[in-house]
């Protein structure tokens, strides 16, 4: 928990510095001012995990690249310390009582979950050895071949090997995964708003949502799976758009949340949909022939991508994976197409409950009844029931905003038709919860609290107040248990470690690989193993050179 928690404070000395960097440069280039610490956190942290990933792509990940950020940190303070302390100092007068005692006791118990819990079974399939990969080489070329599964690429893990820190403590640490729950849990905070108000805004609606989250995960955060930090960005992304909505703000913070947008995409690429919300901002910066500005959110958006693709190139010989349909590339690591599809379609059957992906052709009438049965809980049961209702509602919103040319709710409009369209897409490709808890639970509230708001029902607003207000005791109540049952964990020191597997080892060109005696996890101690040997050949000398199929 302690080394959590130094962690972390590490991590918010160099994402402030490089978000406020960032802030500068928009009221300079933007005139528009990033006012919200979140807000300037969140724009470091993409920031820094694009850092990575092109650090990645020359070198591996460790103390050199640290180094740079410090550099570039230290130049931050050094140029802009006065602004920094003015800013800094109004944000200490803004934040309420409330908030001021909330965080740090938010940073604890987001550190006390992040120390110890359930790491998941992705984790010591494949999560860990990727990490690895990219802290002792960066990117390998042709590493899918090694196994499939790391050619799944995710920028999340450039940015946990870069604040891992093996090469200080000796151990990879993997808390970034807390780390982004503690950041949404901070933007949640201002649902306390409401408080006072006696009435949830629109915005708050999704805080809810968030809030629901992330008491589902708090025993999960361990683990340094992609899962977790894109649930976090959706919500933040929806819950930044709603707040400018209702604050009639212009262009700009509705096109940098496009931008973390395309961050979300590079975090895991079936989150690519959110990009539907791009049409405010295009429209109106096209309406008001904004050309400078076009091509500076343009060039943003082109700069967190292009570092994200040509990992996926390196790694897989694909532009984007597991879709072998777009074969723009003839490179001699090129995975095998036939067992990228294989691959899709594995995961594709595990998250509709098939395990057989000769059943994957099973009419949806079929399995989707059977999903529903056999993989939610009874909540979870009642939250898919609402999708459909929402569905239902949204069309129905449609139509009378298109015949009653309601032109003001076309704003609204376009975030449920988002969020209808992510939902589908998720439970139709592969719906496994931990991939959509937020495009289910934003759907359900935010459709629930734009009904209420336009309908006007006050009576029925305070009822749902109140029953969120006991919903929050029961809530702190479990995780009050949940903290009692894992008390005497010595995890107050060290974050748990990855997981320990009896593996064997083999050769490949005279360097040896580990591989599981049983099962399919391989942990993170010894390197490199994957879970099963796969029939490849070094491309060079050495592990930097890179795999490819047997010729």
């Amino acid at each position: 928990m302690l080394s959590v928690g130094l962690n972390w404070l590490y991590i918010t000395l160099t994402i402030f510095c490089v978000g406020y960097g960032i802030e500068y440069l928009m009221e300079k280039w933007l005139h528009y001012r990033i006012r919200r610490l979140d807000s300037i956190l969140m724009a470091g942290l993409v920031a820094v995990t694009v850092y990575a990933e092109v650090f990645s792509l020359f070198y591996k990940v460790g103390a050199i690249a640290n180094l740079v950020l410090l550099l570039v940190c230290a130049v931050v303070l050094f140029l802009l310390h006065r602004q920094i302390w003015k800013s800094l100092g109004e944000w200490w007068k803004e934040i309420s009582v409330v908030k001021k005692v909330l965080i740090p006791i938010l940073f604890l118990l987001w550190a006390f979950f992040t120390s110890r819990g359930y790491i998941h079974i992705d984790t010591d399939l494949y999560h860990a050895q990727n990490i690895r990969w990219i802290e002792e080489y960066g990117v390998v070329p042709g590493l899918g071949n090694l196994h499939e599964r790391f050619a799944y690429n995710s920028s999340f893990f450039p940015l946990s090997a870069l604040y891992s820190m093996k090469f200080l403590v000796g151990k990879s640490l993997h808390t970034v995964s807390g780390f982004f729950a503690f950041l949404l849990s901070i933007t949640a905070l201002n649902i306390t708003m409401s408080w006072k108000k006696r009435q949830i805004s629109l915005s708050n609606y999704a805080r809810v949502g968030a809030i629901y989250y992330l008491t589902t995960i708090v025993d999960e955060v361990v683990s340094p799976a992609s899962d977790y930090p894109i649930m976090c960005i959706i919500f933040f992304i929806v819950i930044k758009w709603l707040d400018s909505l209702e604050e009639e703000k212009e262009s700009a913070p509705f096109s940098l949340l496009c931008v973390m947008g395309v961050y979300a995409l590079t975090l895991k690429l079936t989150a690519g949909l959110i990009l539907l919300l791009l049409v405010k901002p295009a429209y109106s910066l096209i309406k008001k022939k904004r050309i400078k500005d076009i091509f500076l959110y343009l060039g943003m958006g082109i700069a967190v991508a292009v570092p994200w693709f040509v990992r996926t190139i390196v790694i897989s010989g694909w532009l984007l994976y597991p879709f072998p349909k777009l074969d723009l590339f003839q490179v001699d690591w090129k995975m095998d197409a036939a067992l990228i599809e294989v691959d899709a379609a594995q995961i594709s059957a595990w998250g509709k409950a098939l395990y057989n992906i000769s059943l994957l052709d099973t009419p949806i009438t079929q399995w989707l009844p059977n999903w529903f049965r056999s993989t939610l809980s009874g909540t979870e049961k009642l939250l898919i029931l609402g999708n459909v209702i929402c569905i239902l509602v949204f069309i129905g919103a449609a139509v009378w905003v298109f015949s009653k040319k309601k032109w003001k709710e076309l704003d609204m409009l376009l975030v449920l038709g988002t969020l209808v369209c992510s939902y589908l897409f998720w439970q139709l490709s592969a719906p496994l919860m931990r991939y959509g808890y937020a495009y289910v639970l934003l759907l359900d509230f935010v459709t629930i609290g734009w009904l209420f708001t336009r309908l006007n029902w006050k009576r029925l607003q305070n009822i749902i107040y109140f029953v969120l207000i006991f919903y929050g005791f029961y809530k702190l109540f479990v995780m009050g248990k949940y903290i009692y049952g894992c008390r005497l964990v010595e995890c107050y020191i060290w974050q748990a470690d990855y997981g320990t597997y009896e593996l064997e080892s083999y050769e490949i060109d005279g360097v040896t690989f580990y591989k599981p005696v049983v099962g399919a996890l391989t942990g993170y101690d010894l390197f490199p193993a994957a879970p099963t040997q796969a029939d490849i050949e070094l491309r060079g000398d050495g592990l930097k050179d890179g795999f490819r199929r047997r010729q």
